[in-house]
């Protein structure tokens, strides 16, 4: 019997976040999530979807002429053939993120992935989620990203950042501010006042597109 995943859209457009923001990406947006942060933008995912084989998922990215590729959701790694799924992308010469919410081990995924973390926190709602154990998976290929939406949110992250920087061995790190709770003229201050070696991230899809579209 094929493998298979919930899959809640497949589209191409340009990426976002990250330090590949700016790149022609293919998106693979899985269905389901274990959290339910205050701020989430893409609730759709929770439950909607519709059940793809590993083949039928691989044939729809094979109709761009796109190498870089990433899982997203909802939290992929909810779903167990998701691992399976990286690493036959990365085998075809796919360049692969996922972007996870930090909650689940990430060492099951293979680590040619280029795994984008996040570390929730307390305005999200569930700060208690995070596997701290997380942060000492990452390797320097990966990325780890904050989302703030305030002065609390900004100085718990820069707490995290001091106490365990030296063991996160050049792993990038993001902070984004949420839209309409935190500007990002007050984010990089703070930055620039702290000394902090983070990369400021802004959402680039939702300056290209209107906020509330969904597929780009």
């Amino acid at each position: 019997m094929n493998m298979a995943l919930v899959v809640n859209e497949i589209f191409y457009s340009i990426q976002g976040e990250s330090t590949y923001a700016g790149l022609p990406c293919i998106f693979v947006r899985l269905t389901g999530c274990n959290l339910r942060c205050t701020y989430c933008d893409t609730r759709y995912a929770f439950d909607q979807g519709r059940p793809m084989t590993l083949e039928q998922i691989e044939h729809q990215l094979r109709l761009h002429r796109c190498s870089l590729v990433e899982i997203t959701g909802g939290e992929p790694l909810l779903q167990e053939e998701t691992p399976e799924l990286v690493r036959r992308l990365l085998d075809c010469g796919y360049r692969v993120l996922l972007e996870t919410n930090g909650s689940l081990d990430i060492s099951q995924v293979d680590s040619r992935c280029i795994r984008i973390m996040d570390l929730k926190c307390p305005s999200s709602g569930e700060v208690e989620q995070n596997d701290l154990e997380n942060l000492h998976r990452l390797t320097p290929a990966d990325e780890i990203k904050f989302v703030l939406g305030d002065r609390h949110d900004y100085e718990w992250a820069r707490e995290i950042i001091r106490r365990v920087g030296p063991a996160l061995r050049g792993t990038t790190i993001l902070l984004s501010a949420i839209a309409n709770k935190l500007d990002h003229a007050t984010l990089a201050r703070w930055i620039l006042e702290d000394s902090l070696e983070v990369r400021l991230q802004a959402q680039l899809h939702k300056i290209i597109w209107d906020p509330n579209t969904r597929g780009v």
